[in-house]
């Protein structure tokens, strides 16, 4: 059998490894608690679950979909009005993905052609390099420092790979660093984007994960965005939906109607019942944002005060569900870290060189279990240390 090349610009999976790792562990009997993975654990409001659960019981909801609702489109416009302040056309500038990632896996398809340039963030979540390498494109990492606060310095990307450039992807709040930008950088990314003539895409997964009090951005709340680009956002952390799968691709027009031709020829559209789920969730009380970020906070609280208390010092994130941290002295590369750290400990974080080579020295911890579970993360992670 003969396999497609372009196969060979994978290796396995950091997450596959790290189950590996994980299933390793467990096979000797030790209780392993998983970091590594940002797999929410808070589920959807009990009444948008009963719409799901009530809608899955109608026959007439195991048709192919075909399209998005027309009430999903016109709250998800709704839902941009309220958050952001952002006017959106539910019929041309509004389309859904089934996550996030699935998104993320195919908006490149729409926009390169081989031997494109793509810009990606450096260190990033491994879908915004994967993608546009799935489409053929040469990728430009753009470095996040935290000398600059890990935002993008676009004045230090050289001329001639602006110019060369197709396709651009960037994050904000962002996975893995939990970084956010401040209001000018979206004022300098469209400026940059329309003198290069380049597709922006911003991934806006943790707009209301943030913990300072303020509200999150749209990148298309800024004059100018729809002109150059799209947002992806999603339902997965704000309502609970990860394994649910809804997303949506949001603002220039042109891209949108290319990723829905695309998804007209290679899906058939979100399951029905998820579909009413969704509305439900856009249009009810939104509470559960606000008692969604308290759990954070203090699962944030819990496990950072361990770990600088165990000796590990860790600054809290601004944002997302992720901690982002330096590995301490004398433990290696991050790979090795992480080893160590299950090992030693039993707690399998990720190597924060699975998300770039601006990623090596840290490692991420998702704030996937409870406040009393990241305590005891604490407190043996205290163990690997020595303290």
């Amino acid at each position: 059998m003969k396999f497609a090349k372009r196969m060979n610009l994978f290796g396995e999976g950091v997450f596959a490894r790290l189950a590996a790792m994980k299933q390793a562990k467990l096979s000797t009997g030790t209780e392993v608690i998983d970091l590594s993975i940002g797999a929410p654990n808070i589920p959807p409001p009990a009444h948008v679950m009963k719409v799901l659960a009530e809608e899955a019981l109608k026959p007439e909801n195991y048709v192919y979909a075909i399209t998005d609702t027309r009430e999903l489109l016109n709250e998800a416009s709704d839902w941009y009005r309220r958050c952001y302040g952002v006017e959106l056309d539910p019929a041309k500038e509004i389309c859904s993905l089934w996550g996030s990632q699935e998104g993320l896996s195919h908006i490149a398809l729409t926009i390169i052609d081989d031997g494109d340039l793509t810009l990606v963030p450096d260190p990033c979540y491994p879908i915004f390099a994967d993608g546009p390498k799935l489409a053929g494109s040469e990728l430009f990492h753009m470095p996040q420092l935290p000398e600059h606060d890990y935002v993008i310095q676009l004045d230090k990307i050289p001329a001639d790979v602006a110019a060369r450039a197709k396709f651009m992807v960037v994050s904000y709040p962002n996975n893995p660093t939990t970084a956010v930008a401040p209001a000018d950088f979206y004022e300098r990314l469209i400026h940059f984007a329309k003198r290069n003539d380049i597709v922006v895409l911003h991934d806006n997964a943790y707009s209301e994960l943030i913990f300072d009090g303020t509200r999150g951005l749209s990148f298309l709340s800024f004059k100018g965005a729809k002109d150059v680009g799209v947002e992806f956002n999603s339902l997965s952390k704000t309502y609970g939906f990860a394994g649910a799968r809804v997303g949506f691709c949001l603002g220039n027009r042109e891209v949108v109607k290319r990723v829905k031709l695309l998804k007209s020829n290679i899906d058939y559209g979100l399951f029905l019942p998820i579909q009413k789920a969704a509305v439900t969730a856009l249009r009810s009380p939104q509470e559960v944002i606000d008692a969604t970020r308290a759990a954070y906070v203090e699962r944030i609280d819990a496990l950072i005060d361990g770990l600088n208390a165990a000796g590990w010092r860790v600054d809290k994130p601004k944002a997302t569900m992720f901690v982002w941290a330096a590995v301490p002295e004398g433990f290696g590369t991050s790979e090795e870290f992480v080893a160590t750290l299950l090992e030693r400990s039993n707690v399998l974080v990720t190597p924060g060189s699975a998300f770039g080579a601006n990623g090596e020295g840290f490692v991420r911890m998702a704030l996937v279990q409870t406040a009393d579970v990241m305590r005891k993360v604490a407190a043996q992670v205290k163990l690997t240390l020595g303290g």
